[in-house]
């Protein structure tokens, strides 16, 4: 593969460094999942330049493995809903251990999910388990599931950069989303994220975030 010059990043001071990174984790701070949402417009640019910015994410051999499909269709957010809530009320209902129950009373959810037709966009985000060739042939990936995981989180934070929030949604069984948006074989759902504006009166859980001595080591 051919070889380019790196496009270097600007040099801060320590001074600099230091004031730039606690005013971002301030910043990053202020995300939180929401689970209810405005009408307040998106415009596709903003999304699509988002999708972008998590396209430049790290990959296993840059192989890239990630597919996201952008919903903005009404009927089309109404039958996720609709295939969401079932999937949720039978493991809420059936299968759901009394201990995730509980960890889940303090965030107040249920199977009941209204934030899936009100937010402008749901993105579905895809695995590629396998590339496939125009001819029909198979090409490895490597690492695929950490490479998109890494992707959503960069996409997840160009979007509260700019303001915008969003809730990463896991149903307990996302294989509806496969047929519902008719992706090959070779795509596996991974998240669907949720993506608008918080509205006015939105309010949030009273959690706590650890702190660096709980999560991280200097050795």
């Amino acid at each position: 593969m051919a070889q380019i010059p790196y496009a270097s990043l600007p040099r801060y001071s320590e001074k600099e460094l230091e004031q730039r990174s606690a005013q971002f984790l301030r910043h990053m701070q202020k995300r939180r999942s929401i689970r209810r949402f405005s009408d307040r417009r998106i415009s596709e640019e903003v999304i699509k330049n988002c999708i972008l910015t998590a396209g430049t994410a790290p990959s296993g051999a840059n192989q890239q493995p990630w597919t996201f499909v952008v919903i903005k269709d009404d009927d089309v957010k109404k039958a996720i809903r609709t295939h969401a809530e079932e999937v949720e009320r039978q493991f809420y209902e059936k299968r759901a251990p009394v201990e995730w129950k509980d960890a889940l009373k303090p965030l107040a959810t249920g199977y009941v999910k209204p934030f899936l037709q009100e937010a402008p966009y749901l993105i579905a985000i895809f695995v590629q388990k396998y590339g496939v060739f125009k001819d029909g042939s198979r090409r490895a990936h490597y690492y695929a599931q950490k490479s998109v995981g890494i992707a959503t989180g960069f996409l997840i934070t160009a979007l509260h950069r700019l303001g915008i929030s969003t809730l990463t949604y896991t149903p307990s069984s996302m294989t509806f989303l496969t047929d519902l948006l008719k992706r090959p074989k070779n795509e596996v759902p991974y998240i669907l994220l949720v993506v608008g504006y918080a509205p006015e009166s939105a309010t949030v859980p009273d959690i706590k975030r650890k702190s660096f001595n709980d999560i991280a080591v200097v050795v």
